[in-house]
């Protein structure tokens, strides 16, 4: 209790201006920085493999399968950071049983359910199938029965079952790009949608965190298919390094040029709290906004992903800029979620003062509870991956019928 008043003290003196006793402490802290920045990851890894489906690109096969368990991974743990900063977590499940509609954050719910159990699970399993079967009839042991469990039962691989599968998951990517649009959207519907606070009320806010979210999905695949080749000792494709080089190079135009119309778009409004919006953007959010997000996460990998377009550069070149461009979208990305999040509770609604927000080290609110969010979805996707293999060479043959007789 004494460290809470210690702390509050400290705040104090760091206050400028005028601002309100209960507008000290701030309420959304990094659980709910890393809530968007998770969400975005699900939709851009969606949206990428979609492309692969609907498009036929050649060049993003090695990366489908990937993009799509990669999307799962998670999925399962974006809920997690609301969770954990519920007084009482175990009662979410409430929203389902007592629907209300007037909540944007009770109907996220609905969305999350949806996404999750209508369109990325059924995707992967038509797109799996054939191989669960295969793998239940080769498989020993444990794995024989996890494989025939998975199969649902569903073990026909005629000509006819395969073309269904292929069609149906299909017809459920089409379903799955709505829907991916309307998961993220939906999260900057949350914070746009709340009229009190002009540095988040903006018909913007939705279409900015899609289109950052595209920006860090494609980037954080680069990451992932280049990590998971290495460690496979395999070849890497260029062509598909390049490819997804270049989605990410149209990503960051779009996203960068909404967010400056979006700026824009608040100075020709020149409302009242336009004055301490810019206090807080030129002192508070100067490192994060300004130098992180906008140099460092924006332009500068902007700049290397042209560089590569319009010279010839050496492989191992390419390689270097594609992947450093991705590590500086992601902290440029998460530092867009930290300064909605955050810099949107920094100033009082008297926009007359602003406070602080210091991160704590430990606690659920603490930087390490983030920490193991963030890490939590590699450590599932790792187990996907011993479990349903994304790689182009693990793809199984069917066996022809004349095969299956002789057996």
């Amino acid at each position: 209790m004494e460290d809470h008043f210690e702390e509050l003290l400290l705040n104090l003196k760091q206050v400028v201006g005028f601002i309100f006793p209960n507008e000290i402490e701030l309420h959304w802290g990094l659980l709910i920085v890393v809530y968007p920045y998770v969400t975005g990851l699900v939709a851009g890894a969606f949206i990428l493999a979609s492309l692969e489906r609907i498009f036929n690109i050649e060049e993003l096969k090695p990366t489908y399968r990937l993009s799509l368990i990669t999307a799962l991974a998670f999925l399962f743990v974006a809920p997690l950071p609301l969770l954990s900063h519920l007084g009482h977590p175990e009662l979410s499940f409430e929203i389902f049983l007592t629907p209300h509609l007037q909540s944007a954050m009770a109907m996220f719910g609905f969305v999350y359910i949806w996404y999750l159990m209508v369109v990325l699970l059924l995707e992967i399993w038509f797109d799996y199938r054939k191989d669960l079967v295969v793998w239940s009839r080769n498989e020993t042991g444990l794995k024989k029965y996890m494989y025939k469990i998975l199969t649902l039962g569903a073990t026909d691989l005629s000509d006819r079952a395969l073309r269904f599968d292929k069609k149906a998951g299909k017809f459920i990517t089409i379903i799955g790009i709505p829907s991916a649009f309307i998961l993220h959207g939906y999260v900057g519907f949350i914070f746009g949608s709340v009229k009190a606070n002009p540095w988040w009320s903006s018909v913007l806010m939705p279409i900015v965190f899609l289109f950052s979210a595209i920006v860090s999905g494609i980037a954080i695949m680069i990451l992932i298919y280049g990590f998971t080749t290495l460690i496979r000792w395999k070849k890497f494709q260029m062509g598909c390094l390049d490819k997804l080089g270049s989605y990410l190079m149209y990503a960051i135009i779009l996203d960068l040029s909404l967010e400056l119309l979006d700026f824009i778009h608040r100075l020709y409004e020149s409302e009242e709290s336009i004055k301490i919006i810019s206090q807080m953007v030129s002192s508070r959010l100067f490192l994060s906004l300004v130098i992180i997000q906008l140099i460092l996460g924006s332009i500068l990998p902007l700049v290397g992903l042209v560089l590569v377009r319009v010279r010839p550069l050496p492989d191992e070149l390419r390689r270097l800029i594609y992947f450093g461009s991705a590590i500086l979208v992601q902290v440029g990305i998460f530092s867009t979620r930290w300064n909605v999040v955050v810099g949107g509770q920094l100033f009082s609604k008297s926009f007359r003062g602003l406070t602080i927000y210091k991160v704590q080290v430990l606690g659920i609110e603490g930087l390490l509870m983030s920490i193991g969010l963030l890490l939590l979805p590699f450590v599932i996707l790792w187990a996907l991956i011993k479990i349903i293999p994304p790689w182009p060479e693990a793809e199984t043959v069917v066996p022809s019928a004349a095969a299956e007789r002789k057996e």
